[in-house]
Formats: structure tokens, sequence, C-alpha cells
């Protein structure tokens, strides 16, 4: 799935969701995450990096 495609799924702009998905966001809306879950069919532990 395209960037464009997945941001437009969970309602976020391409360009936050590069935020994200550089490591550089402080945080995530709960939302946010269950959306993203939701749309790529995965868990949490699926996409969440520890640092």
């Amino acid at each position: 799935m395209k960037a464009k495609e997945l941001a437009e799924i969970i309602g976020i702009t391409e360009a936050n969701l590069s935020i994200l998905n550089s490591g550089k966001a402080k945080a995530i809306r709960f939302s946010t995450l269950d959306a993203i879950c939701k749309a790529l069919h995965c868990q949490p532990g699926d996409i969440i990096k520890q640092q």
C-alpha cells in the first residue's frame, strides 16, 4: 500500500504519516494507531519500534 493511500484511509496528511514513519513524532493518538492497525490488519506491536 502506498503512503498516500494509507494516509487517506486513516484520515491524516501524508506529511504527518511521514513524520510517524520516520520516528520523529513525539506522540501518536490512540485513534490514529488503531486506524493504522485496522488498515494494515496488524497489531500495534507489529509497527511500533522501541528505542
